[in-house]
């Protein structure tokens, strides 16, 4: 029996006739909603989809196939990632295969590469000014590079994460090249208006991302001869995904990408596709449909690739990014919990967990298919996304708890063990957002043995939390703050790059020494995902839900799975405080263990367990394995 040939007619292939049949309604749906000519449209990205199959090498066609015969594959426990600037990890890509090492023996599974494509030159924004999405940066190496890379990577079981900026190119990319020098059709591709009437009546409604050095939304630009959209800076252009055009080539790109190996993709600013009069132009319906249309093409194509969600955005519209209602299982399969992250913070600074549990609690639930990205801090600043509704509900005031916040971690409020910068301090708003290290945050300098149990107890937190826990690099071995941050060309005027300083070989050499801060740091965070890949509870389905009436400094969670329950207890406070065994007994927890610290779990002449300063407990029913 000989297979048919896909080159000759993809379409005629078995395996792309019964894709098109489960994903093509998705597919069709999606692009019906945002344009008039749906069925050319739809067309147009079944042709992508099958000739980026025809070419899908035969090693991620099998992967393809093991990702759907494990359509929760993102969703197991043995998840656990990692995040990194390939440069400032290893310096090219070459040499971040050549030291694979150092994350296989922390557990990653997951390694997310920050912005690898050629970008302008000058500042970039970090890599988010792509100039060429089908071109590796040269100082990073080649797209056979990347391939290379990926295969190495999968070989070892770890997935690799890049980035895809959608909602804005550079100024020199060479559709803005061709949109200057009068080319209609690339026009269309931005949003450009010939005077201030329009831009100053969307202004109304938009808030500033970069206050400081970006104000405004707009750019005249003499070329153009009119105002070009500008959310984040002046030489990054946002695209009209109003124009099908865009979604059509996006889904190319996806799929060139895919075919060299990466196997999900971080969308970029994904919430601030679709532009609407009256409105802030985030997280309007649209954008989900967008990325309902590439998924199905992805699916088509290449249903190993994932999507996660880069939105940063208030606790009720976070949920969406996964699916609700009609788009439950069709949009991103990972979005970033922004609100558990800055609850951990929250909770840290003040000893308390009211607000958290107010907040955590209040969450849609998420689709069971879906799956959060939790960490304790990313490449980005801190942004405190305090939801004024949550805080009334617990009596305080959410602009001046958010002052609290920033004024604690800029190491500017009376005690405050912190040692952060601030970002982005807008007068006009109250707004001061944070950078640093996550060891300079929890207070490294001043007291490393307080520090590192600060730094675990946040990991425990996130990794506990369910979905995949994302360590960012240097935190693991608690690295501090770049001295030298505002050194290098181009960073002088963003001290977001404190926070991101090039992993320190001599920190990383005593990495299984735990004799030293860099390894007490690293086989904590290692310990955490070795129990974690060994707790079926973990599994991402099973949601995290809060135990109330607790003890103010304890975090109390439980995840409910077949397997049995699990109950996360995490002391927020520098003093030991105490946890009624009961209560575990009513969790359901008939001979309660803690998987973290390796003992049972039992209570006092109270009935009470003690939880150490700091102390995190993931308490299983019996001993696991």
């Amino acid at each position: 029996m000989t297979a048919p040939d896909p080159t000759a007619d993809p379409t005629s292939d078995p395996t792309f006739a019964l894709r098109l049949e489960r994903w093509g309604a998705d597919l069709r749906a999606a692009v019906d909603e945002l344009y008039d000519d749906g069925d050319a449209v739809a067309q147009r990205l079944v042709d992508v989809a099958a000739r980026r199959y025809a070419e899908r090498p035969a090693d991620l066609r099998v992967l393809d196939e093991r990702r759907l015969l494990e359509p929760d594959w993102l969703q197991q426990p043995r998840m656990f990632g990692y995040a990194c600037y390939a440069d400032r990890f290893a310096g090219d890509l070459a040499a971040v295969g050549r030291n694979v090492d150092h994350l296989t023996d922390l557990g990653v599974t997951y390694l997310h590469l920050m912005p690898l494509l050629a970008t302008r030159e000058g500042d970039n924004d970090g890599g988010y000014a792509v100039a060429d999405y089908r071109t590796v940066r040269p100082d990073l190496g080649t797209t056979d590079d990347l391939r290379d890379l990926a295969t190495s990577l999968r070989s070892r079981g770890i997935s690799l994460v890049v980035d895809l900026v959608l909602n804005h190119v550079a100024r020199e990319h060479p559709w803005a090249v061709r949109a200057r020098a009068g080319d209609p059709a690339y026009r269309r591709w931005f949003h450009v208006f010939p005077d201030r009437e329009q831009p100053d009546a969307y202004e109304r409604t938009l808030p500033e991302v970069f206050p400081d050095f970006a104000p405004g939304s707009f750019t005249w630009d003499d070329d153009l001869d009119g105002w070009v959209w500008t959310t984040f800076n002046s030489w990054q252009w946002d695209l009209n995904w109003a124009d099908p055009d865009v979604l059509v080539e996006f889904a190319d790109i996806v799929l060139d990408l895919a075919n060299l190996g990466v196997e999900i993709f971080r969308l970029d600013a994904i919430a601030f596709l679709w532009k609407r009069l009256g409105t802030d132009c985030q997280n309007q319906p649209e954008v989900h449909a967008i990325t309902q249309a590439l998924r199905a093409v992805a699916r088509i194509a290449a249903p190993a690739v994932a999507f996660k969600a880069e939105a940063i955005v208030g606790p009720r519209d976070l949920v969406q990014y996964l699916g609700l209602g009609k788009r439950a299982g069709r949009v991103s399969d990972l979005a970033y919990h922004n609100s558990l992250m800055v609850q951990v913070w929250s909770m840290l600074a003040t000893s308390s967990t009211t607000l958290a549990r107010r907040a955590l609690g209040a969450l849609p639930p998420t689709p069971t298919t879906a799956t959060w990205i939790g960490y304790v801090r990313c490449h980005d600043d801190i942004g405190w996304a305090i939801d004024d509704g949550d805080a009334a509900a617990v009596g305080l005031d959410g602009t001046l708890h958010r002052r609290f916040l920033s004024d604690w971690y800029a190491g500017e409020y009376p005690g405050s063990w912190a040692h952060g910068l601030v970002f982005q301090s807008n007068p006009a708003t109250g707004d001061r957002r944070i950078s640093g290290t996550a060891a300079s945050l929890v207070g490294l300098e001043d007291d490393p043995d307080a520090a590192l149990a600060r730094l675990h107890l946040a990991h425990a937190v996130v990794a506990g939390w369910g979905g995949i826990p994302v360590v960012w690099s240097g935190d693991e071995l608690a690295q501090p703050n770049d001295p030298g941050w505002a050194d290098e060309p181009g960073h002088a005027a963003d001290n977001r790059w404190a926070g991101r300083p090039r992993l320190d070989p001599t920190r990383a050499a005593q990495r299984h020494d735990p004799g030293t801060v860099p390894g007490r740091a690293y086989t904590g965070l290692a310990h955490l995902a070795r129990v974690r890949a060994g707790l079926p509870q973990l599994h991402a389905s099973a949601p995290s839900e809060i135990l109330d009436g607790t003890d103010d400094g304890v975090l109390a969670t439980v995840r409910r799975h077949a397997s049995g329950p699990m109950v996360g207890l995490y002391n927020v406070t520098a003093t030991p405080r105490s946890f009624p065994v009961h209560r575990l007994h009513e969790a359901g927890l008939t001979a309660p263990y803690d998987a973290l610290g390796g003992r049972p779990v039992t209570g006092g002449a109270d009935g009470a367990f003690e939880l150490a300063p700091y102390a995190a407990c993931w308490v299983v029913d019996g001993r696991p394995g």
